[in-house]
């Protein structure tokens, strides 16, 4: 999850979520949300860390991979997660509002969520704060 928070540490003028896939226990993707910063709504961490994975690996099945975000996914990414065929994801802070695979699961096919194994809270207070103190500037 380090390697995440440090990603999500590198947002400049976007939501500072992280996001980090490995294969075999090591890194083959890392991204921070880029949204503003590329003008594209759908440049979510999860979804640039996915691409990049694709390429490295070839194809668009990441089956042995683990993802590791700092902010509970919304259902876009959840859906590109899913879809990817991500065996594990981990994520740092529950996320109430958009997050659907713990907090909002009712969003979900569960069938589809029983293929996929999730770890919440890891890290939650580092990632919650990094978080708080972005929103904190903004005010």
């Amino acid at each position: 999850m380090q390697s995440a928070i440090e990603q999500a540490l590198k947002c400049t003028i976007d939501v500072p979520i992280g996001c980090v896939i490995k294969k075999d226990g090591n890194v083959i993707a890392a991204a921070h949300n880029r949204r503003e910063l590329d003008n594209d709504i759908t440049a979510h961490a999860e979804i640039l860390a996915i691409k990049q994975a694709q390429q490295v690996l070839n194809t668009s099945r990441l089956n042995d991979c683990e993802m590791f975000v700092t902010l509970e996914p919304c259902p876009m990414c959840s859906w590109a997660i899913l879809m990817s065929g991500i065996k594990t994801l981990y994520f740092g802070a529950y996320n109430p509002d958009y997050g659907v695979f713990v907090s909002n699961p009712q969003c979900l096919p569960q069938k589809k969520i029983s293929t996929l194994k999730i770890y919440g809270g890891i890290e939650e207070e580092k990632c919650g704060k990094i978080l708080e103190e972005f929103f904190n500037k903004l005010r």
